[in-house]
């Protein structure tokens, strides 16, 4: 039987594992040497702020390439292990690709922690690598006074259909596939603050591969994709406004939101990464003015294994998001507009 521990509370205090804010980033790679030449191989890369890279091998095949790692939203090591998968691996589903490979990424207190709770975030992690359909090759390990987790993945997808986070056009819609306050609800298991069906149903959207989402727009023309993750739905909307230059009209009353959220923003608890997100976007993106602040930060709520955010025709959104809730994506939702006007600005409409 796995030790009892509270594994939210061993990161530092003021740590979350959440990204590096995009300004505080930015001003770090702004002063890194640009490339000598860009190798015609590199499809995606460091140019655009898409969630993987991708290096075409052959004619007819190209590699997804991806990492991601966090110390413990959840106590439970078995759920972390699962959420921390199928974070990592979303990022080949986004990009139009299937993931064939992982490695492990560990860093783990060994000595002070009993090692079946390291045994039972790698089985669970193992679990969501099989349901994902890739292998697990090896990885690396530490010792590390704070554990944390995640996976180095490949995938493969045809030259052709790659999809980026640049392709939107005006005229199509932007569907979301899983619901945001994600940050927030886990911000509140770290204070005790979330019950256990909340928590339970939290784990079961982070946990939840994107890969059946994936599967079911291969049949339509799909222009452009991300994931939702560390940088909010606004973020990651901002980045696919600003890279297919086009505006975003975003409709608040249909984005999916896990129930509670706000309740829980009212009581202070909004994770510091939301918080930078929401001062990142604030001047390209126009609230209404009877928006209020809570409201504006539960957009802007710093995700962990979010939902893919899709951009296709209008005329196949609808068509789109049946197929989604016929294979259980209930949470789905036509929550924008991609429109000519405001290219790289978003407008929030109630």
């Amino acid at each position: 039987m796995t030790a009892s521990i509270k594994l939210t509370s061993l990161t530092s205090k003021g740590g979350c594992g959440c990204k590096i804010s995009p300004d505080a980033l930015s001003a770090v790679l702004k002063n890194l040497p640009s490339p000598a030449g860009r190798d015609p191989r590199l499809l995606v890369g460091l140019e655009t702020s898409d969630d993987a890279g991708v290096f075409q091998v052959t004619e007819d095949l190209a590699l997804v390439q991806t990492l991601d790692f966090f110390t413990p939203i959840v106590d439970d090591p078995y759920w972390f292990g699962q959420i921390a998968a199928a974070n990592a691996i979303s990022d080949v589903f986004a990009m139009g690709g299937k993931p064939l490979t992982v490695m492990n990424i560990v860093g783990f207190p060994i000595s002070k922690l009993d090692p079946a709770i390291l045994t039972e975030i790698l089985r669970g992690a193992a679990d969501k690598v099989a349901e994902a359909g890739a292998v697990l090759v090896g990885g690396h390990s530490i010792d590390d006074p704070e554990p944390k987790f995640g996976l180095s993945v490949t995938g493969t997808v045809h030259p052709s259909r790659v999809l980026t986070n640049a392709g939107a056009k005006p005229g199509d819609v932007l569907i979301l596939t899983k619901p945001i306050g994600v940050g927030i609800q886990t911000t509140a298991i770290k204070r005790d603050a979330l019950s256990d069906v909340q928590t339970r149903e939290v784990m079961e959207i982070m946990a939840t591969l994107n890969k059946y989402a994936a599967e079911a727009m291969e049949a339509y023309p799909v222009h452009a994709c991300t994931d939702v993750t560390g940088f909010g739905l606004m973020g990651h909307a901002l980045e696919m406004a600003e890279g297919s230059r086009v505006g975003i009209r975003l409709r608040n009353s249909q984005v999916p939101i896990l129930p509670g959220t706000r309740h829980l923003a009212e009581q202070g608890i909004i994770p510091g990464g939301s918080k930078s997100n929401f001062r990142w976007v604030s001047d390209r993106v126009n609230f209404p003015d009877d928006m209020d602040e809570i409201d504006r930060l539960i957009l802007c709520d710093a995700v962990t294994s979010g939902g893919l955010l899709i951009s296709l025709p209008a005329s196949k959104g609808e068509q789109l998001l049946a197929d989604l809730h016929a294979k259980g994506i209930t949470w789905a939702r036509i929550i924008a507009d991609v429109v000519d006007d405001h290219p790289g600005n978003i407008v929030v409409l109630p």
